[in-house]
């Protein structure tokens, strides 16, 4: 799955419009058995990876459930941990 941001500009992340579009991109991966899942998508678009994550596991054909979600979602709140302390001032020496 890959998400292509929109590149308004709107939300807490600048936009990535004029930028290299791999730049913004993240990626969360989990090998689950012989399955591998990966999602690829734009910084900025992680509520729809979690939206994408809901309909994974609804769907009964695919090995994928509630425990598989969480490990990604967490991967996404590392991602994202990471973005916003970007934006945190840097410690006085």
């Amino acid at each position: 799955m890959q998400q292509q941001g929109s590149g308004s500009g709107k939300g807490p992340f600048p936009s990535n419009k004029d930028k290299d579009p791999q730049r913004g991109m993240k990626t969360l991966s989990l090998v689950k058995g012989n399955q591998h899942f990966c999602f690829r998508y734009q910084v900025g678009e992680e509520q729809k990876v979690l939206e994408s994550l809901i309909e994974m596991v609804n769907r009964r054909e695919l090995p994928f459930d509630w425990f598989d979600a969480a490990v990604l979602s967490h991967q996404l709140g590392q991602h994202l941990a990471k973005e916003i302390k970007a934006y945190l001032p840097k410690k006085a020496a």
